[in-house]
């Protein structure tokens, strides 16, 4: 098995659950985001091989996937943070990646599972993103949608490559995911909130606090990325992945200051002094799981408690 940014949050603890079930795996990655401590606990496994390196500037790619059973793409620019700050870095890399590996995977006919993003709903006003929902996305002058952009532009070149050359492959959109070894360094809010709970800093709400999301926990979301790699029906299909209990961020700030019996206080900050003016956020974003259902029969086991204690035991 080949896993494209393996030494990340996910990719890590997908790399466990590989190993675990006895398969062969190979590590790239170029630790642009991810950490090599991330694998610490598999790195002396004799069927691990880890390769530093871009998915896009790696040679022998080609052969590289062509020795592998299968591909899953998780290698990717992640967090808002680097959306928001870098924007070049942001498009490029997503862009060159995806077209790198499945070019390759293109050439063997090495099935591919590719990990997307439920941004890529863009600011869509419905409740609940099911997978052949239309898709919002906001003007090119707010370079926070960029990211979005990027990720469908993958999506549309997976399906291309499909179509033209034969390729099986799965896209998976992820609806933020949570869990153990994950950093607030990119922006992703769990990880912030428990941070600061914990060094009883104030929890730092964006906007009015009234946006909701749904958090998935890591081996959930494993979970259902392997049930979908062994699913024949879920080759050509794009699949969400997540958590649909949504919960605002204002009462998710109120939980982990619970959960962890912390005395920190609760901030707003607006968006404008956050990132910059004219920042936009999507309101809502609940995924509609009847598909993954329907493919694997498998629904997210842990709730957000186990989520944040999970976290906070290793952060």
């Amino acid at each position: 098995m080949l896993v494209t940014g393996g030494a990340g949050f996910i990719g890590s603890h997908l790399v466990e659950r590989l190993l675990a079930a006895g398969e062969s795996v190979v590590v790239l990655d170029d630790l642009s985001t991810g950490r090599q401590p991330n694998l610490a606990a598999v790195a002396g496994n004799p069927r691990l091989r880890f390769l530093q390196g871009r998915v896009s500037t790696f040679a022998g790619l080609a052969e590289l996937v062509a020795e592998c059973g299968f591909v899953f793409h998780l290698a990717a620019a992640v967090g808002v943070e680097l959306v928001v700050n870098s924007p070049i870095r942001t498009i490029e890399t997503n862009l060159r990646e995806a077209e790198a590996i499945l070019n390759a995977a293109g050439r063997t006919q090495v099935p591919l599972l590719f990990t997307s993003t439920s941004e890529v709903y863009g600011k869509s006003p419905k409740a609940v993103f099911r997978e052949d929902d239309d898709l919002l996305i906001g003007p090119p002058t707010l370079g926070r949608w960029s990211y979005a952009c990027s990720k469908l532009m993958d999506e549309f070149l997976a399906f291309a490559y499909m179509r033209e050359r034969g390729l099986p492959m799965t896209i998976v959109r992820l609806f933020n995911v949570s869990g153990p070894r994950q950093t607030g360094q990119w922006g992703m809010v769990l990880p912030r909130f428990v941070e600061a709970a914990r060094a009883g800093r104030p929890l730092r709400v964006h906007g009015d606090g009234e946006q909701t999301r749904c958090f998935c926990h890591v081996a959930d979301a494993v979970e259902a990325i392997l049930r979908l790699r062994a699913c024949e029906a879920a080759r050509g299909e794009v699949v969400n992945v997540g958590n649909d209990v949504a919960i605002t961020i204002r009462n998710l700030a109120r939980r982990v200051i619970t959960e962890l019996g912390s005395l920190s206080d609760i901030e707003t900050i607006p968006y404008e002094q956050a990132y910059a003016a004219g920042f936009e956020d999507m309101r809502h974003r609940r995924p509609d799981l009847a598909k993954l259902e329907r493919l694997t029969g498998f629904r997210p086991e842990r709730d957000l408690g186990a989520i944040i204690r999970d976290l906070a035991g290793t952060a």
